[in-house]
């Protein structure tokens, strides 16, 4: 059956200072001595949780994309996390996808975060990304789109849209209860593995980051929890646990259907 093996970074980001970032990250990267197939970033990796898009975002063709594009190439990876990317005027809180191969796909973070101002800054995104591996089907989420259960929820006709849900985000430590209990939810409420992967951390408005980056499996138990430092995790995933856990408990069968205006 098939397995995939992710790595999860959860670091110290370096306030709206780019080349830091990038360099830190890549260098934890390099250090991954394990065999891995996705590495996955918080949001916003190069740059905190920012709202100066107009000095801060970059094109579809710019360094952070070129970045991603030369590490995943180097390493033979699929790289992710999210980025401010400007286009046509707008600016986007951008999940990349990037393929071992340069090519990529994305998703415009839906729930942009009014607390912080995030709905003054940036556009908001209107398409859910379900990515494909190796038979494993992933659907890639920013932060706050935690919050919101129909836009995570499993939605196909046959009621299994996909396999793992990831979320990269920026979420403080002063509301890490609620990130951690939703990752559960979602988890279990979806029959699928869920990934949260957050920064640890002061940034640049004083705001503390514990991390609690988290890998859950379907029925809820968690794989891993990475807590208040620096770490880098990698960790292989069974479809066939996860087929028997659907198998056995066909609760999805059992799904009320629905459909998301765009």
């Amino acid at each position: 059956m098939s397995t995939l093996t992710v790595t999860t970074i959860q670091p110290d980001l370096q306030w709206e200072d780019k080349a830091a970032n990038l360099r830190r990250l890549e260098e934890k990267i390099d250090g991954i001595s394990v065999y891995t197939e996705l590495v996955i970033l918080p949001e916003m990796f190069s740059t905190g949780f920012s709202m100066r898009p107009e000095s801060l975002a970059e094109p579809m063709d710019g360094p952070t994309v070129a970045w991603m594009t030369k590490v995943a190439t180097q390493k033979k990876i699929i790289l992710t996390g999210s980025v401010i990317i400007e286009e046509e005027g707008k600016y986007f809180n951008r999940l990349i996808w990037m393929l071992p191969n340069g090519q990529y796909g994305y998703y415009d973070k839906r729930h942009r975060f009014a607390y912080a101002g995030e709905n003054e800054h940036y556009s908001a995104g209107h398409k859910r990304l379900v990515a494909s591996v190796k038979g494993w089907r992933i659907l890639l989420l920013v932060c706050y789109d935690l919050r919101f259960p129909v836009w995570s929820r499993q939605a196909s006709e046959d009621g299994l849209e996909y396999d793992l849900i990831i979320y990269v985000g920026n979420w403080p430590e002063r509301r890490s209860h609620a990130w951690k209990t939703l990752l559960l939810a979602r988890a279990i409420e979806n029959q699928a593995y869920v990934i949260g992967v957050n920064r640890v951390g002061d940034d640049g408005n004083k705001i503390y980051h514990s991390g609690d980056s988290m890998i859950v499996d379907p029925l809820g138990e968690i794989l891993y929890h990475g807590v208040g430092k620096e770490e880098v995790f990698t960790v292989t995933l069974e479809k066939e646990k996860l087929d028997a856990i659907r198998d056995r408990f066909p609760f999805w069968k059992d799904a009320d259907r629905f459909h998301i205006d765009p």
